[in-house]
């Protein structure tokens, strides 16, 4: 996330609240973009650190988990900005250009100056983000899949060009015998079998041979899956998309809930707003006196109950509001108290880190050095690839 500020239910209900089921089930990252901030909101910085910060707090109280996932700062890992430079290198300017937000960004922010590189580029920073990590997935809804895609064209390129080593299958021949006499011949086997007479099910049981053989280097495993696929050396593995749920959260307007609109509900608003915000919430626009029957399909307090309310109460407003036998106000009651529910918490569970700073940087400190040593090898490969290790 970019800390360009508090962050709010949208937030929380479109990405946060996911991430926090998603670190139970992998091996996960979550960063601060803040070189992403520079790419739009270059000229003032004034807001930057205090922001990243309070995101962190956020996060915590939402339900992140510094014990199970890997929680940093985009600026603190500086490998970042280096694999951004190096793919910088190889990636056609069209391939920039043609990125479907760039364009759309472009129109929607007419009053900034954004004809910068880093603004150009900014999805191949997101590339060298995501490809730094290696990561098998990369959780996003549908509006981000191109994002991913040029990812992976960038990562198909980078191995097209530098994959091959010049001593690549003497390489191959040495970690086959790392292998052991067995699944060397059985690796030989099923490679055949797959170059040859193209069987899917001989590809699947040589690669789970070699996912599970302890005697492979990473980068062994990987030669060993270039040779296995006919093709060199995957330096940088292409991601998949995760599709991941991410529902329109509806704000205060009707619109969707943005910054940019006005009509946010903070993830940690004092109680008494949050309700104040609710009761006075744009309702549907037919229904202009309490007699007057309803559509929930056309209310945006509707909306919000799909985000927060059992079968009971939405059948309970679905039958209320279209006979008008319950007001808006009403509708609005069972909303309001598990809004609020919801919001206390994330402002008791914050209290601690607000009170304590230095918990709140160390849990940082430790993220960033994780995410260092995996990154650092990344890059290590990198540079080795194409020529600049210096060994």
């Amino acid at each position: 996330m970019r800390p360009t500020g508090a962050l709010h239910l949208g937030n929380y209900h479109g990405a946060l609240k996911n991430w926090t089921e998603l670190q139970y089930e992998y091996d996960c990252y979550f960063f601060i973009a803040d070189y992403h901030a520079l790419t739009t909101g270059y000229e003032d910085t004034r807001q930057i650190e205090s922001d990243t910060w309070q995101i962190v707090i956020d996060w915590l109280a939402a339900g992140l988990n510094p014990a199970v996932a890997t929680l940093f700062i985009q600026s603190r890992v500086p490998e970042h900005a280096e694999l951004h430079l190096l793919l910088s290198m190889i990636t056609p300017l069209g391939w920039l250009e043609r990125v479907p937000t760039y364009k759309d960004q472009q129109e929607q922010l007419k009053e900034k100056d954004l004809a910068t590189y880093g603004f150009l580029g900014y999805p191949l920073l997101q590339s060298a983000d995501i490809l730094l990590y290696r990561p098998m997935y990369v959780p996003v809804g549908e509006d981000q899949v191109a994002h991913v895609e040029i990812t992976r064209e960038i990562a198909r390129r980078f191995n097209f060009i530098y994959g091959r080593e010049p001593d690549f299958e003497a390489r191959v021949g040495r970690a086959v015998k790392n292998l052991g006499a067995k699944n060397a011949a059985l690796y030989a086997e099923l490679r055949r079998r797959y170059q040859e007479q193209g069987e899917e099910e001989a590809l699947e049981r040589a690669q789970r041979l070699l996912d599970g053989n302890s005697r492979l280097t990473l980068a062994d495993r990987e030669r060993l899956l270039g040779n296995l696929e006919g093709s060199g050396r995957t330096i940088l593995p292409e991601p998949d998309v995760l599709l991941t749920a991410t529902p329109k959260v509806t704000g205060l307007d009707g619109r969707k809930m943005s910054k940019s609109y006005g009509n946010t509900i903070g993830l940690r608003e004092d109680p008494d707003s949050v309700a104040a915000k609710l009761r006075t919430m744009q309702t549907d626009p037919a229904r202009v006196r309490r007699s007057d029957p309803g559509d929930p399909e056309k209310c945006p307090v509707w909306d919000l109950h799909g985000l927060y309310s059992g079968d009971d109460v939405k059948g309970w407003v679905q039958q209320g509001c279209r006979s008008a036998g319950i007001g808006c106000l009403e509708c609005k009651k069972p909303l309001i108290e598990r809004v609020v529910e919801e919001v206390s918490g994330m402002r008791q569970r914050a209290q601690e880190y607000e009170d304590n700073p230095e918990l709140v940087r160390g849990i940082i400190a430790e993220g960033c050095e994780k995410a260092g040593a995996v990154a650092g090898q990344t890059l290590d490969d990198v540079k080795q690839a194409m020529g600049l290790s210096y060994r």
